[in-house]
């Protein structure tokens, strides 16, 4: 069998400046970890002040459906002209959506704003990875990859919090405008220290992929949130139409051609299923503590916490487990965990508020060690050439899950649920949180196929790799 290609050797820069572009792109990571973790405490007084219940779920599914089709293209076409120039426009257009979502005057202009900040953000985490995968060796990204975890707990124990604060003290548009400062900071640091680390070549990009994938992932979801289901076939058929498209383009928005071993199939799959259970089930949390438990919107941002810690915490313990734990039992592990949560929580929707966030923290745990592996797995089976595309895939599979959990999980709770609150919202939690299992159990039954890899005397694989067949 033959070694898995990995990528080259870190850009000869000097360490001060490589630590100061680091700096710059963790500030952009935790303007989107912020974001995502402020805005979904405050939905509760968006749908009270705005109105349009029955649209409650679509700031996040457009959110998470723009960030995942843009993604992968912001990916290949920074493989193509370069990660720097990118990444700084990404930045600009989330700070435009930003400000246009905390200005909104309906649910229309808030959801065409969220669509907006969604496609900056599709610019920010998958490029910031790669940059760090092409900044640092394994060893070290390991490292690096800790403190961006923690930043990611930083913004899990602070978002929700201050979320709620600002709603109650100021405005939900104030969860909007709080990043700003943060995007700017990023802006600034980029523009003077971030080096270029890709190398651009002449190809053409994959717009035909991008516009059917586009059209087919917002039928899909708009229909399954309106119950149209004629939407859903024609974006299913889209959707097929795109994977088609894909299979021929030299240059595809997808990197097929890492599909075709199983260990990026694994990650790409293992992050679908578990996206859609865990943002779908995060996206209806804050509503659970304030419809259910009778809390105010600091209750709603407290009952995120634990979740977003959890994760923090266990992908710092995964950075450092790589070095002496293969990434299949990593990985393996976290879907584990994340059956036994998911299964627990559907006896729990009738408990105290603490209940569930002792069990949220628990799937946070989970989340912390299968995402991280598959992504790290999935970046040392890929040669530099494709790193962009693979990176961005991933994330395009898990915010793809996301964004298709939410709109599933709206279907079986039901708008009259959403708007009544109490037993009937716990019990439509009930079957989102059974459907949740049902993906989590899918998932680890994938992960089971990943075995961990030999080290053979001809090439020792880094700590933590799995074998690509």
């Amino acid at each position: 069998m033959s070694a898995p290609p990995t990528p080259a050797a870190a850009p000869a820069i000097s360490p001060q400046v490589r630590q100061l572009a680091t700096v710059g792109l963790v500030v952009g990571v935790f303007l989107a970890a912020l974001e995502a973790s402020v805005v979904a405490t405050a939905m509760p007084s968006v749908i009270a002040d705005l109105g349009g219940e029955s649209l409650y779920a679509l700031p996040f599914a457009v959110y998470l459906l723009s960030s995942t089709v843009s993604s992968p293209l912001w990916g290949r076409a920074s493989d193509i002209v370069g990660r720097r120039r990118l990444y700084l426009w990404g930045v600009v257009i989330f700070l435009i959506g930003s400000a246009l979502c905390g200005l909104s005057t309906s649910m229309t202009t808030l959801i065409l704003a969220r669509a907006v900040q969604g496609l900056g953000a599709g610019a920010l985490l998958p490029l910031t990875l790669t940059m760090i995968g092409e900044l640092y060796t394994l060893a070290e990204r390991t490292r690096v990859q800790s403190f961006i975890s923690g930043v990611w707990g930083v913004s899990g124990l602070l978002g929700p919090l201050l979320g709620g604060w600002l709603t109650e003290s100021l405005s939900w548009r104030w969860t909007f405008y709080a990043s700003l400062p943060f995007g700017v900071a990023a802006l600034l640091l980029a523009l003077r220290f971030l080096p270029e680390t890709g190398r651009p070549r002449p190809a053409r990009l994959d717009w035909p992929g991008a516009l059917l994938f586009t059209a087919g992932s917002g039928l899909l979801v708009w229909g399954l949130e309106q119950r149209q289901w004629l939407m859903v076939a024609g974006g299913l058929l889209t959707l097929l139409a795109a994977v088609l498209v894909e299979r021929r383009h030299p240059e595809p928005l997808l990197p097929m051609r890492a599909l075709r071993q199983r260990l990026p199939r694994v990650a790409f799959a293992g992050n679908l299923l578990g996206g859609a259970a865990y943002f779908g089930v995060i996206a209806y949390l804050p509503l659970y503590a304030q419809g259910v438990s009778g809390g105010g919107a600091t209750s709603a941002g407290a009952i995120l916490t634990p979740m977003l810690v959890g994760w923090t915490l266990t992908a710092i313990l995964t950075a450092r487990l790589v070095r002496t734990v293969p990434l299949a039992r990593i990985a393996q592990a976290g879907f584990a965990v994340l059956v036994v949560m998911f299964a627990a929580l559907t006896f729990a929707v009738h408990a105290p508020l603490w209940v569930t966030s002792v069990l949220g923290f628990a799937v946070g745990t989970g989340m912390g060690l299968a995402m991280l592996s598959l992504l790290l797995a999935a970046q040392e089976s890929s040669a530099r050439e494709d790193l962009g595309a693979v990176t961005s895939g991933v994330l395009f599979a898990r915010q793809m899950g996301g964004a298709l959990g939410v709109a599933l999980m709206a279907l079986l709770i039901g708008p009259a649920a959403i708007e009544s609150g109490g037993f009937q919202l716990a019990e439509g939690l009930r079957r989102a949180y059974l459907l949740a299992l049902g993906l989590v159990a899918a998932a680890f039954a994938l992960s089971l196929l990943l075995r961990a890899a030999p080290v053979t005397p001809e090439r020792k694989p880094a700590a933590g790799s799995v074998t690509p067949e």
